[in-house]
């Protein structure tokens, strides 16, 4: 009975560490999106030049959407007239980072984690799209088949995703950007907070707070003694693991808390932190198809070169000043009330937004 009591432990300090602030930035989530329209962030974007590729990084920084609910606004904001370059800073600053997930980072690292992932995204976001728009620049064939794969792909992306897409309406078979004057609804902020935005990171937040308990519990303790022997070797693993997996960039926090606990070092669970939100092997297959072949190696090549260099900086930062970035975590302190109650409503919101489609179903059948 040792390992189910160490796992349900592992279970309730990451919950209490993280629950407050998500829900805090889910209601943050849900504001931002009733007062900031899309057509803000797609008419900006259409230079092949790095101030296109710095406003595309910049504007995905805060949007919380992950690597898959991207897409729908990566093909409208490439419909619109947006370079490669900045359509593919786009694809990597936005999911990586956003409020809701910057919150929880700061919950569970503290702030010099939070800088750095921040910084780092940014970094990593403008090199790809720069190096895109030197190395990828596009002809006007090129153009013009890339629109039209992109209307189709965004009519089907409006249909069938329920991931945000701000002002983004259904019209003549492709998603318009409209720019609508609406007055503040808190309870439309809400809502998308809690119902759509979380119902989009349910599972896998569930499954990496569970996930990154069971790591926690279960990773033998020579398998730590050799990672810490053979840093390089977690570096592999971590990224192998992490680009094609798709998992949120709130969801990736309880997993890269349980491999630093684990004897990971913080630069490999960076590594997590930084390639696993950016990229999927669903993302992979539409960058390929929207932007081209060499467009996805350059996209890939930034997120994984500079995820390892930025978790190699991160390592030797901590060598040099003699921190123990375990010492960082928010883990294993006594939780307060606010920290349980948050816990218990976030878990009550997940598995609401889990069995609700269950529910739905059962309903329809009876």
């Amino acid at each position: 009975m040792e390992y189910p009591t160490l796992f349900i432990a592992a279970l309730f300090d990451l919950s209490n560490a993280m629950a407050p602030y998500i829900l805090f930035g889910l209601i943050f989530a849900g504001i931002l999106h009733e007062v900031v329209p899309a057509s803000i962030v797609t008419k900006h974007l259409g230079k092949e030049n790095i101030l296109s590729v710095v406003k595309a990084t910049l504007f995905g920084i805060p949007l919380p959407v992950c690597s898959c609910g991207v897409i729908p606004l990566a093909t409208s904001i490439k419909k619109s007239g947006a370079s490669k370059g900045a359509t593919l800073s786009f694809l990597i600053s936005t999911p990586i980072t956003g409020v809701d997930s910057i919150l929880a980072t700061y919950g569970i690292f503290g702030w010099i984690f939070t800088l750095y992932r921040v910084f780092s995204s940014i970094i990593i976001a403008m090199a790809a799209g720069v190096l895109t728009n030197v190395f990828d620049k596009e002809d006007i064939a090129e153009k013009t088949q890339s629109m039209s794969w992109v209307k189709q792909e965004t009519k089907s992306c409006c249909v069938s995703s329920s991931a945000p897409k701000g002002n983004l309406s259904f019209h003549s078979g492709t998603c318009e950007s409209q720019t609508v004057q609406k007055k503040f609804s808190l309870s439309k902020a809400l809502k998308y907070g809690f119902i759509t935005l979380l119902g989009d990171i349910a599972k896998p937040l569930l499954w990496g707070l569970m996930l990154g308990a069971l790591i926690t519990t279960v990773i033998p303790q020579n398998l730590s003694a050799i990672l810490i022997e053979y840093s390089w070797l977690s570096y592999i693993i971590v990224i192998a693991i992490a680009v094609p997996m798709y998992i949120c960039a709130t969801a990736s926090l309880p997993i890269a808390a349980a491999l630093m606990m684990s004897g990971v070092s913080a630069g490999a669970a960076f590594v997590f932190l930084s390639a696993g939100p950016a990229t999927n092997t669903v993302t992979i297959g539409v960058v390929k198809k929207m932007l081209g072949t060499r467009a996805l190696y350059i996209y890939l090549g930034s997120i994984i070169i500079g995820s390892i260099l930025f978790g190699l900086a991160l390592d030797y930062i901590f060598k040099i000043s003699e921190i123990n970035p375990k010492s960082l975590l928010h883990l294993h302190e006594e939780a307060g009330i606010l920290s349980i109650f948050s816990s218990a409503v976030l878990w009550s919101l997940v598995l609401y937004s889990i069995m609700k489609p269950l529910f739905s179903r059962l309903s329809q059948t009876s």
